[in-house]
């Protein structure tokens, strides 16, 4: 396997991995141009959380934790909540338990005082392959361990779908409560990641998986 082949792909990016997803057994696109019919509207809450990564974007609704956001600054918040109105509902309630949950144990993440999120997840915003790659990150990749990309794609029965993996990590809608910054190139290096690499060694870090910088 290249390196090539272990990177984190963001779901916005044209690429052969991505087609490899959408062309490959797990693929699961409408056929003859059918559009999967409409949600009705759900109630959503969201809020802005302060870390030491920066500012985050959580959102969900009354099944659970449904967005992360990196860097939420005005453009990402725009672009995050447009996409929400387009999932769930054109406004948002004021409040949504799940939220207030997931900000609390984030708090307690970047603390060192907690290492398994019991946040309930709403699985909306990830669907086919990607959802079940990330289902498995989350229930089996713990606190303060690695995984490989390839090695992650033989756990959900896809060998040889490494692209894929990073395909399913850039579409992550639920970044550091689901861990794709644990997702790693089988050679040693970080791969990609959506909240760029800088980040990823700062949760690995904080995790124990990497040194904590000097300065």
């Amino acid at each position: 396997m290249t390196i090539s082949e272990e990177r984190e792909i963001p779901a916005t990016t044209t690429t052969d991995a991505s087609a490899t997803e959408r062309t490959g057994p797990a693929a699961e696109a409408p056929r003859d141009g059918a559009q999967a019919p409409a949600r009705p509207p759900r109630e959503w809450a969201w809020r802005m959380l302060d870390t030491p990564i920066g500012p985050l974007l959580l959102a969900g609704t009354g099944a659970g934790l449904a967005m992360v956001v990196f860097h939420a600054d005005e453009r990402a918040r725009a672009r995050s909540l447009a996409r929400l109105r387009g999932a769930f509902g054109p406004e948002p309630v004021a409040a949504i338990p799940a939220v207030d949950t997931a900000a609390a144990e984030l708090v307690a993440y970047f603390a060192g005082e907690l290492r398994e999120f019991t946040v309930p997840l709403d699985w909306s915003l990830s669907s086919g392959f990607n959802e079940r790659v990330l289902r498995e990150l989350a229930a089996h990749v713990p606190y303060g361990t690695v995984v490989g990309y390839q090695d992650l794609a033989d756990r959900v029965g896809e060998r040889g779908a490494a692209r894929a993996v990073g395909v399913a990590m850039g579409s992550n809608p639920l970044p550091v409560v689901v861990p794709c910054h644990r997702v790693v190139e089988s050679g040693g290096g970080l791969g990609g990641f959506g909240g760029g690499l800088e980040t990823k060694r700062q949760l690995l870090a904080l995790e124990g998986v990497l040194p904590q910088p000097l300065f």
